[in-house]
């Protein structure tokens, strides 16, 4: 099988169906009422964990691919990227209709008191001109434009990791996990970027038009 079989047949559907997983748990955890003792607030940090997972691996794909050689991996991208904005979705509407229960009133209180939420939204604000122009349709549509469009996903990662960061009271731990590993996605980026700002002329190592 070559690569592409491997990343389509393989890769891609099991990917697929992991990801899938946690959505189909959760409805699971609904149907039979076992999801703790305050299911609205576990349904809203699994659904943002999720959402987390799904945008972080998405920004692993493009350094994956250099170090392993493995052109075809960006076939699955676009998928975990889709995932990242269901799992968004999924996150905001559990926050306004389980947990605030519609009450705009208090959901704008909430706003005001807790400024984490705002970023949280901007950020998810952020995924959906990514999710509406992810076709082939759209990339041909807007050409060079798409891809500065998509290096709209940066800004919005970190505004997911700062999300992250100020929600949590006490233990630091994993969302400063995360927060590094933004980090380390982002530096490698940067490290490649770097030689093509320095010459004029380019250089070999200059990522791909079609990588972000």
């Amino acid at each position: 099988m070559n690569r592409e079989l491997w990343v389509r047949r393989g890769l891609k559907p099991l990917l697929f169906v992991a990801l899938s997983v946690p959505a189909l748990w959760l409805v699971y955890g609904i149907v039979m009422a076992d999801l703790g003792a305050d299911p609205q607030k576990y349904l809203v940090h699994q659904t943002g964990k999720w959402a987390l997972n799904s945008l972080w691996l998405t920004l692993a794909v493009t350094p994956l691919r250099r170090w392993s050689g493995i052109a075809q991996l960006l076939l699955v991208r676009r998928m975990l990227g889709l995932f990242a904005f269901f799992y968004a979705c999924l996150h905001v509407t559990a926050y306004v209709t389980l947990y605030m229960q519609l009450d705009w009133a208090t959901l704008l209180e909430d706003l005001t008191k807790r400024p984490y939420i705002i970023v949280g939204f901007a950020a998810f604000l952020g995924l959906w001109p990514l999710a509406l122009t992810s076709t082939r349709a759209q990339m041909r549509r807007l050409g060079r434009r798409w891809q500065q469009l998509h290096r709209l996903v940066y800004p919005v990662a970190i505004l997911v990791a700062v999300h992250f960061v100020w929600q949590v009271k006490s233990d630091l731990n994993q969302p400063l996990f995360y927060a590094l590993l933004l980090g380390f996605l982002l530096a490698v980026r940067v490290y490649w970027q770097w030689p093509v700002r320095q010459s004029p002329i380019g250089s070999s190592r200059q990522v791909p038009a079609a990588e972000k």
